[in-house]
């Protein structure tokens, strides 16, 4: 199976994320490794805008076969118009037809091999149309609520008294693995009645946003070994 490694150039929360160096390597390193050492892909591919990113993730194994198109890589482009893109193009280049992908943003670099071959298991197990990542939720939704910029309080959902151990756990999709068929270019959603979660040790979750997030996994990676 093809992986898919989305890295556009114009990171603003961060600047240069993609690049920049985590626990001694740059950060779309630790996902290339991880995607060569799953022994479900195939191929790594790489789409950025971004030539140094691309210098970057061939020197680490990744393939770089085109850059994506300016128009995709802009902060209100669509992921899915990049991944059809990119799909698109491979069949036309190399001759061949994709059925399935997987795509794995960068910025999840605590996910490891064994994640990768595991979520494309359960897609093959199940037939399924998408498998998707998730991590437990540690707080009930349901604790949640608005603050208006008075500061007062208002409900999100109905507020009724429970017990943590009485309120059913919830997850959230963690941003680091997306099993697909390529069907979801047709429905454009990544979800379906045949989607499954392949769930994930929190540990493992972590998605870089900011620089917190970024040194969060820079001290995880320090004391426990991944990949």
């Amino acid at each position: 199976m093809i992986a898919i490694i989305p890295a556009r150039g114009g990171s603003k929360g961060l600047p240069n994320k993609n690049i920049k160096i985590l626990n001694g390597l740059p950060l779309i390193a630790h996902t290339i490794l991880a995607a060569k050492k799953a022994k479900n892909i195939s191929r790594v591919i790489i789409s950025t805008d971004n030539y140094e990113i691309a210098t970057v993730a061939k020197d680490f194994g990744a393939e770089v076969p085109f850059m994506r198109p300016e128009h995709l890589a802009t902060d209100t482009s669509l992921a899915i118009d990049a991944y059809e893109y990119t799909i698109n193009r491979l069949e036309a280049n190399d001759g061949i037809s994709i059925n399935n992908f997987v795509v794995l943003q960068p910025t999840s670099p605590l996910r490891t091999c064994e994640d990768i071959d595991s979520a494309i298991a359960l897609f093959k197990q199940k037939k399924a149309f998408s498998v998707i990542s998730f991590c437990k939720e540690h707080h009930p939704i349901s604790w949640h609520k608005y603050i208006d910029t008075d500061g007062k309080i208002s409900s999100v959902f109905e507020d009724k008294l429970q017990n943590r151990q009485d309120i059913q756990p919830t997850y959230f999709p963690n941003g680091a693995i997306y099993v697909m068929n390529r069907k979801v270019f047709e429905t454009r959603n990544y979800y379906s009645d045949d989607t499954y979660a392949f769930i994930m040790d929190r540990m493992n979750s972590v998605d870089i946003d900011t620089i917190d997030d970024f040194l969060y996994a820079e001290f995880l990676m320090l004391n426990h070994k991944f990949i």
